[in-house]
């Protein structure tokens, strides 16, 4: 079973890799609001704002772009398998195989 997990893993290493900056994203987010929630200013806010909301931003659209990516690189390997039967199904027979 190890085996299988550590595989899974290297197969799937950009939706891995996507998820954890996804939810990495979500606590740099939520930590910069818990920062600025505090602070009665804006000058005492904008730190925060600036740290946990736009790393937040940036890595939750990095582990987007990479979930996203590896749909794609799905679906052309799917598309790549079709293109292959298909070709198949088009050559001529061998000789001695009808």
């Amino acid at each position: 079973m190890r085996h299988d997990v550590a595989h899974w893993l290297r197969a799937q290493w950009d939706r891995v890799l996507g998820a954890g900056l996804m939810v990495a994203g979500g606590v740099a987010l939520l930590l910069g609001w818990i920062g600025a929630r505090d602070g009665l200013l804006e000058t005492q806010q904008i730190p925060y704002v600036i740290s946990g909301g736009l790393w937040g931003i940036f890595l939750l659209g990095s582990g987007g772009t990479l979930w996203l990516s590896a749909d794609t690189r799905d679906e052309w390997r799917k598309l790549d398998r079709l293109e292959e039967r298909i070709a198949h199904l088009d050559a001529p027979p061998r000789a001695g195989k009808q």
